[in-house]
């Protein structure tokens, strides 16, 4: 069993996801709502010093079309300085469609995220969990057999 953590990189906030190998799931963990490098970075080590993950998924955005995304460069200078800060392992994983899906997610569970400023506030979050979910669906099913 591991601990992984998944990051939604975005130039003004970025999502956080917890997730086990174990169980196969991942849940929203928090938003680190900084642009500041030193901010970002000194939120990323509490959550490692708590969370103890072996590995790192950052998500990589591709176009519709699934050419690369003009931020794609950036998450991997992101990924990069993960790497070289805590020396733990880092994978990408495509992540064309989170944020929709995340927003799909918290729309229809209603109540109190019926409001935008609610779903927003969490949005980045919820869209890490999809991308670590789907890097541990993946990751399962090749572990199976199966694709």
């Amino acid at each position: 069993m591991s601990t992984l953590l998944g990051f939604d990189f975005g130039t003004a906030r970025i999502g956080v996801a917890v997730g086990e190998t174990e169980s196969g799931l991942a849940q929203p963990l928090t938003v680190i709502h900084s642009e500041a490098n030193d901010v970002r970075f000194s939120e990323i080590a509490k959550l490692i010093a708590e969370w103890k993950p072996a590995t790192l998924v950052v998500g990589m955005p591709n176009t519709e079309d699934g050419s690369e995304h003009t931020l794609a460069p950036r998450c991997r200078r992101f990924a990069n300085q993960l790497n070289g800060r805590f020396s733990l392992p880092v994978k990408f994983f495509d992540e064309t469609l989170s944020s929709a899906e995340a927003e799909e997610m918290l729309r229809q569970a209603g109540g109190k995220f019926s409001d935008w400023r609610e779903r927003k506030r969490l949005l980045d979050a919820v869209a890490a969990q999809r991308i670590l979910q789907s890097y541990l669906d993946s990751t399962l099913d090749s572990h199976h057999g199966t694709t």
